[in-house]
This record gives C-alpha cells, sequence and structure tokens, in this order.
C-alpha cells in the first residue's frame, strides 16, 4: 500500500520513522512519500519537503513567512491528490495538518489517519469539530486522552507512547560507559547537567540565556547544553559562555549520564522522565505577568510539561511565564540534585509513570491498527 506522511518537527519526524519501520515490517509492499525528516528518509520512500521549511513558531515569523507557508500548503494538497495513497498519515503539527485534512475530505477518498493527536484538550477545543468531520482514525499517545475524546462521542485508538519504545531501545543498545563519554566529548569529570532548551531558535533564545545564567551557581557540575536538530551551533553560541560545551545529535546519550536537567516544556520533559533524570522544566515568556493570567483562561488544563499531565499531578516543577526567573531555576535545581530534598519525590514520580505507560510496543501497536483499519 502507499503511505503518505506529514511531520513538522524533529519529534514528529523520530515517531514517523519508527512508524514507518514498523509498518514495512507488516507490508512489504509499502511505499512511503512524506513531508518529514532526515529519520524518515532513513527509513525509505521520496520525502516532498524537510519538515524546517515549514516550522515557523511565533507571530512574527509566521507574519513574515506567509508566502512560502501557503505554498507549501498548496503544493502538499496537490501532492498528495496526485499520488493517490491508500491512506494519509498525519503526525500531530495541526495548524498545518488540519488544514491538510479538510483539503483532502473535500477533494478526495482518501482516508485520513491521525497519528499522535492535536492536543485539542489543553486548548483550542473547538477543533473536535474538525477532527470528527475530517479524520477517520485517530491514534493517541497518551492514556488521559481516551477519556476526553470519548467525552465528545469521538472514538480513538490508545497505541502507547513512543517515547517509551525510543528509550528503552537506546538503553538496551547503549550500556553505561561513563568515562568513554566525557572521554570522546571532551567533558570532564565533574557531574553533568542537562540543558534542553527547545527544538525552535525562538524557544532557545529565551530559555538558555537564562539557563546558563542560572548555572554559574553551581561550579560542582558542568552544564552540557544538548543542540537541536537543525540549529547552528553559531546560533546558539550568541547565548552560552565561552566554556559551556554543545552536543549535537547525542540528546539521549547526555541524559543517560545527568544527574538532571533543565528543559524547555515538549516531548523533551517525558524522555527526561523515561531517563529518570530529576528535571526542572523552564519556559520563558516576553509579558510574563500577562501570559500567566491568559494562561489561567484560555488552557483548559493545569500543567504544560506532559510528565505531570499523565501522572495527573505536580511530579516535576514548571517554572513558566513570570515564574520563568534565574532565582527561581537555581532553587528548584538545587532541590532536586543529589542531596536535595526534592529528589526522590520526583523519582517516586516518575515511576508512577512508567506504569501508567505501560511497556514499550506503541509504533508496532499503531502499525498493526492502521493496517487492520485499511484492510477492514
Amino acid at each position: 500500500m502507499k503511505y503518505y506522511l506529514i511531520v513538522g518537527e524533529a519529534s514528529g519526524d523520530l515517531h514517523a520513522s519508527n512508524l514507518m519501520r514498523a509498518i514495512r515490517e507488516k507490508d512489504a509492499q509499502a511505499e512511503f512519500r512524506f513531508f518529514g525528516g532526515d529519520l524518515m528518509a532513513a527509513v525509505g520512500g521520496t520525502r516532498v519537503k524537510h519538515y524546517k521549511e515549514l516550522a515557523y513558531m511565533g507571530f512574527i515569523p509566521v507574519l513574515l513567512h506567509l508566502r512560502t507557508i501557503f505554498h507549501n500548503m498548496d503544493y502538499c494538497k496537490q501532492d498528495i491528490c496526485r499520488w493517490n495513497p491508500d491512506v494519509l498519515i498525519l503526525v500531530d503539527y495541526p495548524g498545518f495538518n488540519l488544514k491538510i485534512a479538510k483539503y483532502i475530505r473535500k477533494q478526495t477518498q482518501i482516508p485520513i489517519y491521525y497519528y499522535i493527536s492535536p492536543k485539542i484538550w489543553a486548548w483550542k477545543e473547538f477543533r473536535i469539530k474538525n477532527i470528527k468531520r475530517d479524520v477517520d482514525e485517530l491514534f493517541s499517545i497518551l492514556p488521559f486522552e481516551v477519556e476526553f475524546f470519548k467525552k465528545h462521542e469521538y472514538q480513538i485508538h490508545y497505541v502507547g507512547n513512543p517515547s517509551v519504545d525510543a528509550v528503552e531501545e537506546y538503553c538496551k543498545n547503549h550500556p553505561k560507559d561513563k568515562a568513554q563519554f566525557l572521554s570522546e566529548n571532551a567533558l570532564t569529570d565533574k557531574p553533568l547537567v542537562a540543558l534542553l532548551a527547545g527544538s525552535r531558535k525562538q524557544e532557545i533564545k529565551d530559555n538558555l540565556t537564562r539557563m546558563i545564567e542560572a548555572s554559574r551557581d553551581f561550579p560542582d557540575y558542568q552544564f552540557v547544553v544538548a543542540g537541536a536538530p537543525g540549529i547552528e551551533p553559531a546560533f546558539y553560541r550568541q547565548f552560552m559562555a565561552d566554556d559551556t560545551k554543545i552536543l549535537f545529535g547525542k540528546t539521549y546519550d547526555l541524559l543517560h549520564y545527568s544527574e538532571a536537567a533543565l528543559v524547555t516544556s515538549g516531548t523533551a520533559t517525558l524522555e527526561t522522565a523515561l531517563f529518570h533524570v530529576p528535571q526542572v522544566v523552564c519556559y520563558y515568556t516576553a509579558a510574563g505577568k500577562l501570559v500567566s493570567f491568559l494562561r489561567k483562561l484560555v488552557l483548559k488544563v493545569k500543567f504544560i510539561s506532559l510528565v505531570n499531565l499523565i501522572a495527573g499531578e505536580e511530579v516535576v516543577t514548571e517554572l513558566v511565564a513570570d515564574g520563568m526567573k534565574v532565582p527561581n531555576v537555581k532553587a528548584e535545581l538545587k532541590r532536586i540534585l543529589p542531596g536535595g530534598e526534592g529528589r526522590q519525590a520526583m523519582l517516586d514520580g516518575y515511576r508512577r509513570i512508567d506504569e501508567i505507560l505501560g511497556k514499550a510496543g506503541a509504533s508496532e501497536k499503531a502499525a498493526t491498527e492502521i493496517i487492520r483499519c485499511l484492510n477492514r
């Protein structure tokens, strides 16, 4: 069968690539065409455009690139129609993907499946109308979404979380050898703290400077930045101290050996928890007091990190908007470093999340369900 996939960021590229591998194991004749990244390209098929050509964040960048965004959207619509796949699989990235789904639903008979559902439970709950109208099957990776969509009389498939698969696979293939890791990356023998400042330039600009400033109060630790795919080293350097190390393509390696982490909200918060690395969630925004006020009005959930959302309670501290200040970062990091009073409670919370998410196998379950639905 012919599968057309669309992702809009690095985490989507990772999870879609694993899904593609699982589909190919069950459908040896599978053909793939996609808007995606390097990991998907490594699996095989035809990449139409790289997700970096789609990803713009913030009002001004979006406004400046409107022409490109509309061009890419139109091109994507026409390319899907020309190729006429057996199924269109949308992966997260709702701002783009739901518009594609609306067009394809009107113009074709192509089945539309959604893998990693839009987070409409957080905000924009009105999008449920679009999903019920345009999406044939939805495959969720978050257990609490089942009840949310059930409330809206929309049946979904919970397939487990692919981050569990990715972390378990990594740990299985990378037994710990900290001395070798430190040596290969020219690091000292001081304990490590990972800095994961986001995957987009605006996030990095807003968060990394404050993370670096907070790190100066901890001379007994070495702070290492996990570089995001597609972001050039020169961009990071303008926000970093000269002696701060940055590693690209080694986020899991860094988490594997870190004592703690400062993490910008997103999939990285869950991955950090799955590595059982205590963390502080850091998400700075301009006009913090206003954003905090609007957050209470707009957001339908108490938390922004996947860790706390899955647990249904505060396992990790979230420093968001006006809460993301350097003194707060210092205080919370001190609490979770070895010997800190909050460290063990967070590790206990991580074990509860392990139990909630269950065992690995999300990609395989999703592939099985997708093919079952198509054959049905």
